[in-house]
């Protein structure tokens, strides 16, 4: 089984641009067999808050279509974030574009100061998906800033924790370092998915990662150049490379 985690650089609101990127990662991915990828938090839109209502995707929104084409003709599961419109109410979310037309998301549990004025938060739509032998939870940003998700994620039995965030060059050696001790303590392989460039007039700080279960950090890329962190498992041992 083959996991990536992309670190890219997107425009706020410039949506067919940004799936563009999204694409000529996905197409990289797709070269290396890669079974999963999985981008940053609000990767389609760009992180945004004031912006989130006019920006928002639906459940079923058309402007994912290529996405889930890209996603059965490849046989790749896509993990891509926006704001989400649910039953009314506003969320910062994730899709989960399965190759067999299935799809799922995931909302943000826990929202950093400020983005509660616009989003809400909710614990009710928290698939794992099971690839192989492997179970994947999923976090957005702020989540892992809460001990409780990466332990609620083992306590259901997850084998990867795959954090999508939007953290800066000043806040990314916390994350790291909060990343860290999630997979050493509760024996969890963490794959982190960050931006470079601005966003939000904050730096980027970059560096998605993998850590092993006992919390090693195996593999990162840098703050700037986008890229991939390729993990794969291989007679239940993890191994790691990048691709740029």
């Amino acid at each position: 089984m083959k996991i990536a985690v992309a670190k890219i650089d997107v425009s706020l609101g410039l949506i067919k641009e940004n799936i563009a990127t999204h694409i000529k990662l996905i197409n990289v991915a797709v070269r290396e067999k890669v079974d999963v990828i999985i981008f940053p938090e609000m990767s389609i839109t760009g992180y945004c808050r004031e912006e989130g209502a006019m920006l928002a995707f639906s459940k079923n929104d058309s402007r994912l279509n290529l996405l889930r084409e890209i996603a059965t003709l490849n046989n790749i599961t896509i993990i891509a974030g926006a704001p989400i419109v649910l039953e009314d109410k506003l969320y910062i979310g994730s899709f989960i574009i399965k190759p067999n037309g299935l799809e799922e998301v995931y909302t943000k549990q826990y929202l950093h100061l400020g983005e509660e004025v616009f989003y809400e938060s909710s614990f009710l739509y928290n698939p794992q998906i099971s690839i192989e032998e492997e179970k994947l939870a999923f976090a957005i940003c702020a989540d892992i800033d809460k001990e409780a998700h990466p332990k609620q994620a083992k306590k259901d039995k997850a084998t990867v924790y795959l954090p999508s965030i939007f953290f800066s060059k000043e806040g990314i050696e916390k994350g790291h370092e909060q990343l860290q001790m999630y997979a050493q303590k509760y024996s969890l392989p963490v794959l982190m998915s960050n931006f470079c460039g601005e966003h939000w007039n904050t730096k980027a700080g970059g560096k998605s990662a993998f850590w092993s279960g006992k919390g090693e950090l195996l593999t990162s890329l840098n703050e700037n150049e986008e890229g991939l962190v390729i993990v794969e498992k291989v007679k239940n041992k993890w191994t790691s490379y990048l691709k740029m």
